[in-house]
């Protein structure tokens, strides 16, 4: 197919600026829609006009907007057309065409139930056609609504954001530090094998593993021991007798490793790396990269995952899962405890401290721990749900969000690497802890319903509101001028006041 109508599409928008918020609506619209978003190249066109709209300089928020509206709207005429066209998919032009395509999706949809519209928003070829099963299997509409612009809000920036970045960064001239293509591609490299093996080990911990039954042996040698593992393994009938072996090694091994951590970083054993983590970063600050690091860590306040945390609670304590209710209370209760702990007794100084004096201190990272007791909580409950070896998958899933949070702190300049990895191991062993404590009262299989639906929905305008109105005082408290490293405080224990 010949590329010369979208150069001439292109060079037509960048003509008319004024068009491009309803060129992401319509391309948008387009993509989701049935059957035209297989014929269309959308994803390209997408690419094109996101980029066109980040070099015109349109906020990314209003092309997120537009752009998840039309996927919004796509969907749902889908939807309506299913319902119109009940036991005709394979038999109406041009639906006729695809009747390989369309039982796949059908067979999809039986197998994921309300979550294949979240899924199958992201997945190729059925991605038009899942709305309009889910239509003509007579999904209810509120619950299809739900799930509909759940997706969108998690497709928007999927799809838009790196066109939007190539276009701004076009327009800007990004000029990257030294060494950054280097330095990201070992960091992801390493990330990757922490991943693998995390997985790894994750997987050799559940019931019938090898490394399961090694402990399972070693605790029926003494009655004490045996007794522990009686009491807390899981009484559902699905997964009856499994033991929580993976949260109780992780909340000891993070423990652990948070003490360790914590003496480096109280006595200045990696001042060096710290310092050069911070000048990295200063040297990579960007305009263009100022506006997603500040939403990011918004994101991460505390306000917005507390939020979600009480919205959670109240869902499952109205429907009767007032265990895992108790334990979500708990595990945001005994974060924001630690958190403020550790802060207040070690007192490490922020980098930024010489701008104004903070908050609080710097050690642990409150918006990495957060973040990480949000998202393993989450992929917990949703890991719970899934055979064991498809677990991982939820956990690979639901971390996502932490490494932009955990990153946009470094990026800001508010925080120090070792800060950053210490609220991530005070965020596991609270996962840990928690996660082991709920394994004794998990009875009965948590399912996502309209109650839940519409809470993910008022967390979502919750959001977008708190991002609203703490904008402008973001964006001034995080725009200041970095100062030079000779003049910015090293982390370690504060100062005598004596002088000693």
């Amino acid at each position: 197919m010949s590329t010369a109508w979208l150069t001439e599409l292109t060079a037509w928008l960048s003509a008319n600026p004024g068009l491009l918020a309803g060129a992401l609506f319509l391309t948008a619209f387009i993509e989701s829609l049935a059957i035209a978003g297989i014929i269309v190249p959308g994803v390209a066109i997408l690419f094109a006009v996101a980029a066109l709209a980040g070099k015109s300089g349109m906020p990314l928020t209003e092309a997120l907007v537009w752009a998840g509206l039309g996927a919004v709207a796509g969907d749902s005429v889908s939807f309506a057309l299913g319902r119109q066209l009940q036991g005709r998919l394979t038999s109406v032009w041009p639906l006729s065409r695809f009747p390989v395509l369309i039982n796949k999706g059908e067979a999809f949809f039986h197998r994921h139930g309300g979550k294949s519209v979240v899924i199958g928003r992201f997945i190729g070829p059925i991605r038009p056609i899942i709305p309009l099963i889910a239509g003509a299997l007579w999904m209810p509409w509120r619950r299809f609504l739900g799930f509909n612009i759940a997706s969108a809000i998690g497709w928007a920036p999927v799809y838009i954001l790196p066109g939007f970045l190539v276009g701004s960064a076009l327009q800007s001239e990004l000029r990257p530090p030294a060494h950054f293509y280097a330095v990201m591609g070992v960091s992801l490299a390493a990330l990757l094998v922490v991943y693998l093996i995390l997985i790894r080990f994750q997987m050799g911990l559940g019931e019938g593993g090898r490394a399961y039954r090694w402990f399972e042996q070693r605790m029926r040698q003494y009655e004490l021991s045996h007794r522990f593992w009686r009491l807390y393994t899981n009484d559902r009938p699905a997964r009856e007798g499994e033991f929580p072996l993976a949260s109780v090694l992780m909340a000891v091994a993070a423990s652990g490793l948070l003490l360790i951590w914590g003496q480096l970083a109280v006595t200045g054993a990696l001042e060096p790396f710290n310092q050069l983590t911070l000048e990295w970063f200063r040297q990579l600050r960007q305009p263009l990269l100022d506006g997603p690091a500040i939403t990011v860590t918004l994101i991460g306040d505390p306000a917005v995952l507390v939020t979600a945390s009480l919205l959670a609670v109240l869902v499952l304590g109205f429907r009767g899962y007032y265990a895992a209710a108790l334990h979500i209370l708990f595990a945001a209760a005994l974060t924001l405890v630690l958190v403020w702990l550790l802060k207040s007794t070690l007192g490490i100084p922020r980098p930024d401290q010489v701008f104004q004096p903070p908050s609080s201190g710097a050690f642990p990272s409150g918006h990495s721990a957060g973040i990480t007791v949000f998202v393993t909580m989450l992929a917990g409950f949703v890991a719970g749900e899934t055979r064991h070896r498809k677990r991982w998958q939820a956990y690979v899933l639901f971390s996502l969000p932490l490494l932009p949070v955990a990153v946009s702190r470094l990026y800001l300049g508010v925080h120090w690497f070792t800060d950053i990895i210490g609220g991530i191991l005070l965020g596991l062993a609270t996962t840990g802890l928690v996660r082991a404590s709920y394994s004794r009262f998990d009875r009965v299989p948590i399912h996502t319903d309209g109650f839940t639906l519409a809470a993910l929905l008022l967390w979502s305008l919750f959001t977008a509101g708190y991002l609203h109105d703490r904008w402008p005082e973001a964006v001034e408290e995080y725009s200041r001028q970095p100062v030079t490293e000779q003049t910015t405080p090293l982390p370690g224990p504060p100062a005598d006041p004596a002088g000693g």
